[in-house]
């Protein structure tokens, strides 16, 4: 597979590939430490003329929250958010996260910062889309080592939301049936690149697509419009992505 020109960053692509799995919803809401996420969100708005709602936890400016994550889980009870968003330091091949700990649970190899509401939120939310910017075999594991949040459930258990797709730097998957499949590759990247650094199985046509790059259009709207916007939550990855410094005066919600 050819490598197209890049005139793009490649966190410009994953936020338009995640725009493009929101869809045409009512309100997506974005958790900390999610820039690509929210650069998505912004995008998806934006092309929407304002539709979606756009939570941003932290965001004075795009948020109607007054009570933080709390008031996040109690909408989202409520059915009132549609699409929510998940990483992990594990993600394996039946969609379950894992954001606690690596190695035996008592002597942990490695320690992530915590379930916090995840499994909640992946019950609870119609349309979770799993993001992971280190696609490789100690990310991407055959099993996850503690499940944080499951991908799948029994079938006597009610569950209005679930995974959709899993992106990462170097393909999308779609998610289905408890399982993942090989949707399109990024450019600049291969299938045997994906097989190889993908810890478990996946489904897979003889024919991948490539990602489609994002547009002149798609570029200049997040680079001029959602940038901006972008910056008062994630000054220094608008800076270092989009180039754009917000003035002092205007101050910022990063902490």
């Amino acid at each position: 597979m050819n490598a197209a020109p890049r005139d793009f960053r490649s966190e410009e692509l994953l936020a338009d590939v995640i725009a493009r799995l929101i869809g045409d919803v009512r309100h997506v809401a974005v958790g900390n430490a999610s820039p690509i996420p929210a650069t998505a969100a912004l995008l998806a708005r934006e092309r929407g003329h304002g539709r979606p709602y756009v939570s941003l936890l932290g965001s004075p400016k795009n948020t109607f929250w007054t009570d933080g994550a709390r008031e996040l889980f109690d909408c989202a009870g409520q059915g009132r958010i549609d699409v929510f968003f998940l990483s992990g330091g594990q993600i394996d091949g039946h969609g379950n996260v894992n954001l606690v700990s690596t190695g035996d649970y008592a002597y942990p190899k490695v320690r992530f910062p915590g379930s916090f509401g995840s499994a909640y939120l992946y019950y609870v939310v119609p349309k979770v889309i799993l993001f992971r910017t280190e696609h490789s075999r100690r990310t991407l594991v055959p099993k996850v080592d503690f499940i944080s949040a499951p991908g799948t459930n029994a079938p006597n258990v009610f569950r209005p939301g679930g995974p959709i797709a899993l992106i990462t730097n170097r393909c999308l998957f779609g998610f289905a049936q408890g399982r993942f499949t090989l949707d399109s590759v990024h450019p600049g990247h291969t299938v045997d690149e994906v097989i190889e650094h993908t810890g478990f199985e996946f489904e897979r046509t003889a024919a991948v697509p490539q990602t489609p790059p994002p547009s002149p259009e798609t570029l200049k709207l997040m680079r001029e419009v959602v940038a901006p916007q972008l910056a008062e939550v994630y000054p220094q990855f608008a800076a270092q992505v989009f180039g754009i410094t917000l003035p002092l005066s205007a101050g910022t919600a990063s902490g």
